[in-house]
């Protein structure tokens, strides 16, 4: 047993372990909620993990270089909100031009947190906390207290998050989490083929030792913030293509829900290990949780916030444990393995003596 826990990768266990917490929370509330195994469900919590798996590949990025972004939620209200206002003036826009907005308009804000983290040298967590409200005081006074209603929009926007592409039973394959899958795909090939890719392990695992080795470390960071920005600005359209309805709080609390999704997926909070897979597994697992202890009569929903604590909390110790332990197994290991054996060291004494 022991040989086997060494031989596979900390990645595999990771989400090996998080695929038998999802099966059981499934479990779980299957007991406790009636008519809850349907159709129904898969298709509410993937019509919902559509935006947040964007946001946690984005946010897996920047945890991997040992940086947090806490502004993802104002950067996806306040491109939301753009891209609406945008949509509205011009309703013969086409959705490439609408879809690049976005994308450019949070690339635009990552910039500023990227710029700031990575040559100002100021910590992550400062600037981030900072830009959050910065960013949304930004919604604030550029939506001038109105707001963007779904009437105003474009009928192929709204319909096209419940845009049904395969249908099994009561379960729909719904075009916003089809393009959220095929993102986070991408993003993994890249992260796990693509070698220019690579550089954020690399930074994550040891800044000094990247240096060493030629990468530019404060290159990487700034890419890391300009593409979860980015993400994040495609976050902000899929937002604005579910709900419709934008006001000045879209998108407030998703930075703790993208952290909580990519710690729980198994990104180590203190970065260089992690896959967005990981942290998409994550996303639906917070996301089932918050979903069911809605429909859970027994437990108040106001409790779903320190639940969502306890997770984060919760997958940061196991995660810590875990890799201590494997740490401890494989220098046992290598201890066991330098010691010679006792045939060989019996040979070389005949040999002498003869």
């Amino acid at each position: 047993m022991t040989r086997l826990f060494l031989r596979v990768s900390p990645q595999a266990l990771r989400i090996t372990g998080l695929l038998f917490v999802l099966c059981l929370v499934v479990l779980f509330f299957s007991t406790q909620v009636d008519n809850y195994l349907n159709g129904r469900l898969f298709n509410r919590i993937s019509s919902s993990v559509a935006i947040m798996a964007l946001i946690a590949t984005g946010q897996t990025i920047v945890i991997l270089t040992r940086n947090i972004d806490l502004s993802v939620g104002s950067v996806v209200g306040f491109t939301a909100f753009a891209t609406g206002s945008l949509v509205t003036a011009y309703p013969d826009m086409g959705p490439v031009p609408l879809v690049l907005f976005a994308m450019v308009c949070g690339a635009g804000f990552g910039c500023i947190n990227g710029a700031l983290v990575a040559y100002a040298r100021v910590p992550s967590i400062i600037v981030t906390l900072a830009t959050m409200a910065l960013f949304r005081s930004a919604l604030v006074e550029f939506s001038d207290a109105k707001s963007i209603t779904s009437g105003s929009l474009p009928q192929w926007l709204v319909s096209f998050p419940n845009t049904k592409l395969l249908t099994i039973g009561q379960f729909q394959l719904r075009a916003g989490f089809a393009v959220a899958v095929v993102v986070v795909v991408l993003v993994h090939i890249l992260l796990s083929r693509f070698r220019p890719a690579r550089r954020f392990y690399a930074v994550g695992s040891s800044p000094e030792a990247a240096e060493m080795a030629g990468i530019n470390t404060r290159a990487t960071v700034f890419a890391a913030f300009v593409l979860a920005g980015a993400l994040a600005g495609l976050a902000g359209f899929m937002f604005l293509a579910r709900f419709g309805n934008i006001t000045v709080v879209a998108g407030l609390g998703f930075e703790l829900k993208s952290v909580a999704a990519s710690v729980v997926g198994g990104v180590n909070i203190f970065g260089g290990s992690g896959t967005v897979i990981g942290a998409f597994l994550g996303a639906i697992l917070v996301d089932l949780i918050d979903t069911s202890l809605v429909r859970w009569q027994l437990v108040s929903e106001f409790w779903r916030e320190a639940v969502l604590g306890a997770l984060i909390l919760l997958s940061v110790t196991v995660d810590t444990l875990l890799m201590r332990r494997l740490f401890r197994l494989r220098q046992a290991q290598e201890h066991e393995a330098a010691k010679p054996k006792p045939a060989a060291a019996g040979k070389v004494t005949k040999e002498g003596a003869a």
